[in-house]
């Protein structure tokens, strides 16, 4: 038969009160009711979409361009672009001398395209720039810089 030390008896006996005391505290509890709720108010926005329209230079009268508009999304869900409502300006040298705004045409372009979250560059369709041939005296508009602005609901 086998002869245990001191230290091998006293490890265990060490053992043993570790696992008692552990094993009563775990059955320790009272039993109860309760009740609660919560809430939370989303978010009124989510941010908006910034909108790109690039075309080509060199619009003559009587011309026309395509126009792409692209779109980012910084937010954090996705968006919608609805409807893109571009609105005509002229550099303030070129209105100054009498480049009319009015002489350029562009209609609203029906998107409903889904920029997803953090999305650049998103496809958003075309639409055509016109520089109409008035049959006036046009050259205040040679070397005009377009602006188009962009609108979105």
């Amino acid at each position: 038969m086998r002869k245990f030390t001191k230290k091998q008896y006293l490890a265990a006996g060490a053992a043993a009160v570790i696992i008692a005391g552990g094993a009563g505290a775990a059955f320790a509890y009272w039993t109860t009711t309760g009740s609660g709720n919560g809430s939370a108010q989303n978010a009124s926005s989510n941010g908006t979409i910034t909108l790109h329209a690039a075309f080509a230079d060199g619009l003559t009268p009587g011309a026309s361009e395509t126009v792409t508009y692209t779109a980012d999304n910084p937010g954090s869900s996705s968006l919608y672009v609805g409807t893109i409502t571009p609105t005509v300006s002229i550099d303030s040298a070129h209105a100054t001398a009498r480049c009319q705004a009015s002489d350029f045409s562009i209609a609203p372009t029906v998107s409903n395209t889904r920029v997803v979250a953090g999305a650049t560059g998103t496809a958003a369709g075309t639409g055509t720039l016109a520089f109409a041939d008035t049959g006036a005296n046009q050259d205040a508009c040679k070397g005009a810089t377009v602006n188009l602005t962009l609108a979105s609901n």
